[in-house]
């Protein structure tokens, strides 16, 4: 492994450099972004900027993330550690493998339970499309498309305009935000639809 070059590299949607480690809580949802995503990586030890400045309490470090996963994850994780010395500084390495009980849960600050997905370097609130898009995506059943009008005239206006939000799709078929979601789901499930999560938006495409 080469770890300048990852550094280099900088913080993405696999990647996120800690200095330390100073709360259960936000730690998990960075876990738990990583889970329900691709899987991802943290390196402890290594400031924002790329600075490797090394990790001073390794076994606090360990017994905090371990911490996290199993009391502040739901389901639990199991994060994979590595210690890497890098010009005699201490970095370690947890993996995050990509999940195949999603969605995931982190316990926050709050005392509730929410789901995170990674966009970009950040770990972004998932909608409740992309929860349920998660966790039926985790089921072995197909999806049975009921292709109706209310289908029809969404793809027609994507044809159009290339994209749509919840909002917009609700007020074009003028059906509540529920039977829309479900209908969303449903086809992203089946690949006629994908979705878009930003820090500011959501949106569905074509595929």
């Amino acid at each position: 492994m080469n770890l300048k070059r990852q550094i280099f590299e900088g913080e993405g949607v696999s990647l996120d450099f800690k200095k330390t480690i100073t709360s259960c809580e936000k730690i998990a949802k960075t876990m738990v972004s990583f889970a329900n995503n691709v899987g991802g990586r943290l390196l402890i030890g290594v400031l924002d900027d790329g600075t490797i400045k090394g990790v001073k309490a390794e076994d606090e470090e360990r017994y905090m993330i371990t911490k996290a996963a199993h009391f502040f994850t739901r389901p639990a994780l199991e994060p994979v550690f590595e210690e890497v010395y890098f010009d005699d500084k201490l970095v370690l390495i947890v993996d995050i493998p990509e999940s195949g009980e999603k969605p995931h849960y982190s316990l926050a600050e709050d005392g509730k339970w929410w789901v995170y997905i990674r966009i970009k370097d950040k770990s972004v609130l998932a909608s409740k499309v992309v929860v349920d898009v998660l966790k039926r995506s985790a089921d072995d059943k197909g999806v049975l498309i009921e292709y109706s009008s209310k289908e029809k005239a969404l793809l027609e206006h994507l044809e159009k305009e290339e994209r749509i939000t919840v909002k917009e799709f609700c007020t074009l078929l003028n059906i509540g935000r529920r039977r829309a979601q479900r209908i969303l789901v449903d086809l992203v499930l089946s690949g006629i639809l994908r979705v878009h999560t930003t820090e500011k938006e959501e949106f569905y495409t074509a595929s």
